[in-house]
């Protein structure tokens, strides 16, 4: 099953992306690559190593030294981390690779999240997500965008994901039966988003890419 490209994204409803908190950066990382959120900390993908930190303190918690440098996910028990052209699945207590599939993007993969018992694969230039089976890889379905997709959350239903093109970044909620842009949040001028994924309730953290920071930018209520 494939999505359809939306062209009319101008017609989705559009807002200011408003930052409500920034962490980092980081000792010893100066990029952010991927994030997650294991229902207490936040994970950040900074490159060499995976840190960990509290989002009420902004302290780091942990790190994990392994290659990072796409999205991350958490299925709840297990991190799964884009390294390369494949998906590590970590234990997060040991860092341990626990098994590896190949990711559909071949080492242009960009934002990964866990739903649906399912793995979502943001595709940089591509300008898709796709679903995969998170045993084998393998391509359940793919959603298409008309921008550059720099990371993908899902949270209560609603489908995410993050652009990065041109200079400008935002937020977009998206269909994700046929990829049409419901709803967006434009970030602040300087502001990428090199990773995204939400918290579960009203927040969404989001890379910086180069800056080495992460940004919480509060989740909007559903526009219809």
């Amino acid at each position: 099953m494939s999505g359809k490209t939306n062209q009319d994204s101008a017609q989705a409803p559009v807002r200011a992306a408003e930052v409500v908190r920034e962490y980092g950066p980081f000792a010893g990382a100066d990029r952010i690559h991927g994030l997650t959120h294991d229902g207490h900390r936040v994970w950040a993908a900074t490159g060499p190593r995976l840190v960990a930190f509290d989002p009420g303190s902004g302290e780091s918690t942990a790190t994990l030294d392994h290659p990072c440098d796409a999205g991350t996910a958490f299925d709840g028990k297990h991190l799964y981390q884009i390294t390369e052209s494949r998906i590590d699945k970590i234990d997060p207590a040991t860092g341990k690779t626990l098994a590896s599939i190949p990711a559909p993007g071949n080492g242009y993969d960009s934002g990964l999240t866990w739903a649906e018992g399912s793995l979502w694969v943001g595709q940089y230039r591509d300008r898709k997500i796709h679903q995969i089976d998170p045993d084998t890889g393998k391509i359940r379905r793919t959603i298409e965008s008309n921008r550059f997709v720099t990371g993908v959350t899902w949270v209560d239903g609603e489908l995410w994901h993050a652009t990065w093109e041109d200079d400008q970044s935002e937020l977009r909620r998206v269909d994700p039966e046929t990829g049409a842009v419901l709803e967006r949040l434009e970030m602040p001028p300087g502001k990428g988003i090199s990773g995204l994924e939400s918290d579960g309730d009203g927040l969404f953290y989001c890379g910086g890419g180069t800056s080495g920071k992460v940004r919480a930018v509060r989740r909007p209520k559903t526009v219809a």
